[in-house]
């Protein structure tokens, strides 16, 4: 028999975690925002802007998300594992929802020996993590696209992985936890809710090509940074490493993930402007001259664990620095954050899923590389 995996820890003895290197990161962000001239003015902009296109967008998916889950109970680990031939293609579609809880769930699942390593590479090739809510909130074009490729994919590709592939990569003896619960709902996280309101309506609008600032009695720019650094706080003596405990609220969960993705999501935006406005590097001209090596190095730093590579990614794609095809290896080779828990979980299989998913995404990368050099670029 499979041991069981713990999803509902015993809340955190501690209500906050000081880490010196996201202190100093908090620090230096913060001197960089009230810098006299136009280095305070260019960064103080980004981080607005990285407020009201990813952030507040972020944190209403996820509120939407936990809160369903929330309010009808649902167990789907057990789900997946009464679905028989159907856990691969429900499996990937956890996978492609954005964010790394679906894929985190089909890990645990596994571990718990309710479905097929079939279905875990089927989620983790699915999955974009973290960089999904980038993509769909600057560049909803190209993730109508992304997305669903990568589900099918991961369906694909996880089937012929039950076909073919007959180790049990299950992790023996011991029980594991994804993370302590924090307990109960915090003042901090509906300080961070009152911004995300007001800059929700600013990003919606910005998407449809309305003008409203003219009629908020707070400068966006205010509402935008106010949030910012309210999330930045949270980070900073944040106890949570990349995912929430599914036992804490709802509000609280959005606040925590949502600080952890912004945090990637400022460095993106400030790592590719600065570059630009004060190295004078055209990225673009850069990347142009190795075109043809772009979707293995994508594919490469999708062996990286955690958000933060992947953001970066789909940031440069953003700007038009790499094309398509390197954007599609990173994702469909990444796994985001999940491969911090599923490493917990299962590490052999996180680890073999990874590898695995590494062949479909240089096939997908290379064939758009080759017969579509255009396509979405």
């Amino acid at each position: 028999m499979h041991d069981t995996v713990n999803l509902t820890a015993r809340p955190s003895t501690l209500p906050f975690r000081l880490s010196p290197r996201r202190s100093l990161l908090f620090v230096a962000l913060a001197a960089l925002a009230m810098a006299p001239g136009g280095l305070g003015e260019l960064t103080r902009s980004l981080m607005a802007d990285a407020f009201v296109q990813v952030s507040v967008f972020v944190a209403a998916t996820l509120l939407i998300f936990y809160g369903l889950e929330r309010l009808f109970r649902f167990d789907i680990g057990i789900a997946l594992g009464s679905a028989r031939t159907m856990q691969v293609p429900i499996a990937a579609l956890l996978g492609a929802t954005p964010g790394c809880g679906g894929a985190v769930v089909v890990v645990a699942a596994y571990a718990s020996g309710k479905v097929s390593f079939g279905a875990v590479v089927a989620t983790l090739t699915a999955t974009m993590g973290d960089a999904a809510f980038l993509l769909i909130a600057t560049r909803p074009d190209a993730a109508l696209i992304l997305l669903p490729t990568q589900l099918a994919v991961g369906i694909l590709t996880g089937w012929l992985i039950d076909r073919f592939v007959v180790t049990d990569y299950r992790p023996r003896g011991g029980t594991c936890e994804i993370v302590a619960a924090i307990g109960k709902l915090r003042l901090r996280d509906i300080a961070y809710l009152i911004p995300v309101v007001p800059g929700l309506v600013v990003g919606a609008a910005q998407i449809g090509g309305v003008e409203i600032a003219t009629i908020l009695t707070v400068p966006v720019q205010v509402i935008a940074l106010v949030g910012v650094f309210i999330g930045l706080a949270i980070w900073t003596v944040s106890p949570v490493a990349a995912m929430t405990n599914p036992s804490d609220t709802p509000v609280t969960r959005m606040a925590e993930e949502t600080s952890f993705i912004s945090v990637w999501v400022i460095i993106a935006y400030l790592a590719y402007d600065y570059a630009a406005a004060y190295a004078g590097l055209d990225l673009k001209a850069m990347f142009g001259a190795i075109a043809p090596v772009l979707p293995i190095v994508g594919a490469a730093i999708g062996f990286i664990p955690g958000c933060g590579p992947q953001v970066m990614v789909a940031t440069l794609y953003v700007h038009g620095a790499i094309p398509f095809s390197a954007l599609a290896a990173n994702a469909i080779s990444n796994d985001g954050d999940a491969l911090f828990p599923a490493i917990a979980l299962a590490p052999r299989a996180a680890i073999m899923a990874t590898v695995y998913s590494t062949l479909p995404a240089l096939v997908v990368a290379y064939a758009l590389h080759f017969f579509a050099p255009g396509f979405l670029n």
